[in-house]
Formats: C-alpha cells, structure tokens, sequence
C-alpha cells in the first residue's frame, strides 16, 4: 500500500487545480469561438438593408445580414430552424411578442423621447428601443394658408379643421365646386378622429376601447358629413367628380382646404409641391396622436451573435450615425421614397429636433412639442390586420349611417376566429 504524505497531497491539489483551470479557460476559448460574428437582422422596413451595408461597409469586425419579413414575431414563434438575432419592425410590443426579446442597457443614450422608450419597458426592464415614429398632418396650400387663424402655431383641432372647412365650402344648386374637407376622403381620417377624442384602443383579450369615446367620434364625424358638408351624397358626387388628381394637387388648385397625410407621406411627396404647401398637426388638448406602428428595436434572447447586435445597436443609436444616414439617404436620392429615418422621425430627440430641420426646411419652427407627441397603446401583433379589415371599415359604415349593422365586438369576434395567428 503506498502512503500519502503531506508534501504529496498538496502536489497532487496543485496539480488537480491547474487542471481545472486548464479546462475551464479551453472551455471558455471554445464558448467565445462558437459566437458567430454575423447577425442576422429580421425587419419590415427595407431602410435597414441600406444601413447594414453602411455598417459592414466602416468596420471590419461585424457583419449584419438583413431579411426582410412582414411579421417577423410570426417567423419567431414558427421556430422553423431560421432564427434572427435583430429585430426591427411595427407591432412588437404584444404581449406574446416580448417574449423573444432580451433586456437592453440604455444608461449611456438618455436621449430618446421618454414616451416612446416607455413603451418598450415591461416591469421595469428595457426590452424594445424606439427606433422611428410618424403624426398625423392637416395639409393646405401655403398661399391660402396666409387668411387662416390656428388657435395654436404647432397645430388644428378637429373643430377648427370643421369650422374653416365649412366656410371654405363653397356649391351651385347642383353640386359643390369646392369643398374644404371630408373626413370620408380617408379610411384613417375617422380613426385619428376616434383616437383624438378618447376611443383608447389597446391590446386586452382580445381588445378593449372605450365605447362612449368610439361613439361620440362616430357622431362628430357623421356631423361633419351631413351637417357641415350636407350630406354623404354630395361629397361622394364631389370625390368623383375631381379626386382624379393627387390630394397635393386638389390643395394646389384651390379645390379643396385641408388633406389628411401622415407625415411619412408628406415628407416624401415631389419636393417642389411641398414648397408650396404647409402642415399643422392634428391635435386635440395638446395632444398629438401618433400614428401607431411605430418602429421598434429587439435583440433576439436566443441569438448566435450577441456581441456583433450590441455593436450595431450602439452604432445605429449614435446621433452621428444617424446624421450620416441622414446624408446618404439625401446624397443618393433615397429620401424621395423613404422619410427621415426607417420611414419616420427619428426616436432620438436631439436628432428629430437638430438635424431633420437641416434636411427638411419646412420643418424648421414646426417640430411638434415633446410633451404633445402620444404614442398609440400596446397594441396586439396582428392589429394591422385587425385595423384594416374590421376597426376601419366599421367605422366608415357607422360615421354614414350611425345605426344598425353588426357591432364592433362581432365583428372583431368573427375575424379572429377565421384569422388570428
């Protein structure tokens, strides 16, 4: 039998502690050599393949690959091998979409509009960053702008966009020869009305709103319609009659007051029609609602590459980033198609404020307050959907006729039925 003494217990513990540690550091050198440096980047707006090839193009370190997906929190949920490691898109902020999104360290960008990060917070813990976001606009022409009186140099209410579209009205006996503006010329004109005046819709189970708000929206608008304008069917002659030109035109000749845009659109109309035209934003009690859809930032929980997503997060968070971008997209003539930053106002207030102006002239002294701008509730994954094939075609058959029909929870009821993934 052979004895162990004291000098050579101690040997063999040195020798057992070096090689746990030899394991351990072989262990880490091949966890770290398995992160891929490529991320892979799912997102519904195509502006981000522009900025992944920018970003690939300055550094040598990182690679972004760019997919575009409709719904990307769909593709997730599939599971179907392919996964990503960035998400950029609208609609992640349902419940079952924040799942797939792991914590985000802000504390060295405090920059972003404070409404919109606080959407993307979730019991305390930053899981979704704003990236872009749009408002809805009144639009006229410049000259004829010079006789109007706003209460506010930011914005027009409803009843002010009412009130000096009637006395813009102007007919024969038969028929309007101009008209100063119809909430039926677009499908989302009644839903920002609905959402001025309180409707509140949110993502519940599977949504709720406020049926007293949603009611007296769909009254204020069938006022305007019969009162204001005289009936639906004198609009729908005038609609036909001369909405075979663009809306910037009908403002242009004179024909009409006031056309509903959100900005993303009137930011990319044929810059020598937007020199001839001006805006306010549509508000109510200093409010201005935003367009929901707003675009939000994930990084995948489960990814291949977290260090290469972090490093183009903070890259693309950058307000020099995002100027650079800025220039590009005017130096090859991209902004004709695409507003500002993925198709809205850039979610970096500093950049918004300080640097669109420099792009966007007419923006100058007309950058909406921050403490207006009111981000659309959490809304559920498939509300683009849901909005377009049900919430606004009920309210256009309501704001016609208030009575009658199948109500909102029917019909809400019957399309998730048949189509809610």
């Amino acid at each position: 039998m052979r004895i162990f003494n004291k000098k050579n217990f101690d040997a063999l513990r040195r020798a057992a502690v070096i090689a746990l540690l030899v394991f351990w550091a072989a262990f880490y050198v091949s966890s770290c050599s398995a992160e891929s440096n490529v991320a892979v980047l799912w997102t519904d707006r195509p502006e981000f393949a522009f900025y992944a090839k920018y970003f690939n193009a300055i550094q040598d370190r990182y690679v972004v690959e760019v997919f575009y997906h409709d719904f990307p929190t769909r593709g997730m949920a599939e599971r179907n091998g392919d996964s990503p490691d960035i998400v950029v898109a609208s609609w992640l902020q349902g419940v079952s979409a924040r799942t797939f999104f792991r914590p985000l360290d802000i504390s060295d960008n405090p920059a972003f509009y404070p409404q919109l990060l606080a959407k993307g917070n979730i019991g305390g813990r930053q899981y979704l960053l704003p990236v872009s976001f749009n408002a809805p606009l009144a639009v006229f022409a410049r000259e004829a702008g010079t006789g109007l009186q706003f209460a506010n140099p930011f914005t027009v209410s409803l009843s002010e966009m009412r009130e000096m579209g009637g006395a813009f009205n102007a007919r024969t006996s038969a028929a309007f020869t101009r008209m100063g503006f119809s909430p039926m010329w677009d499908d989302n004109f009644p839903f920002v009305t609905a959402t001025l005046l309180g409707a509140s819709f949110a993502e519940a189970d599977p949504m709720e709103w406020d049926p007293t708000a949603l009611d007296l929206a769909i009254d204020f608008v069938h006022e305007w319609n019969t009162v204001t304008n005289f009936g639906v069917q004198p609009t729908d002659n005038f609609t036909f009659r001369f909405f075979n030109i663009p809306p910037a035109n009908m403002l242009l000749s004179g024909r009409i007051l006031f056309a509903y845009m959100d900005s993303a659109r009137f930011f990319t109309l044929a810059e020598d029609q937007r020199n001839d035209l001006d805006f306010r934003w549509i508000a109510e009690r200093e409010s201005i609602p935003l367009v929901d859809g707003a675009v939000y930032l994930g990084l995948a929980r489960r990814s291949n590459a977290p260090r290469a997503a972090d490093a183009f997060v903070s890259w693309f968070f950058d307000m020099d980033t995002q100027r650079s971008l800025l220039e590009r997209s005017h130096k090859f003539r991209q902004m004709e198609t695409s507003f500002g930053i993925a198709g809205g106002f850039s979610a970096l207030r500093p950049v918004t404020e300080q640097i669109f102006p420099q792009f966007y002239p007419s923006l100058l002294g007309q950058i909406p307050p921050e403490d207006f701008l009111a981000p659309a509730n959490m809304l559920p994954n498939d509300w683009a959907a849901m909005k377009e094939r049900v919430i606004l075609p009920y309210l256009r058959e309501r704001t016609v006729q208030p009575e009658g029909g199948a109500t909102l929870e029917t019909r809400l009821a019957d399309w998730i039925r048949l189509n809610r993934f």
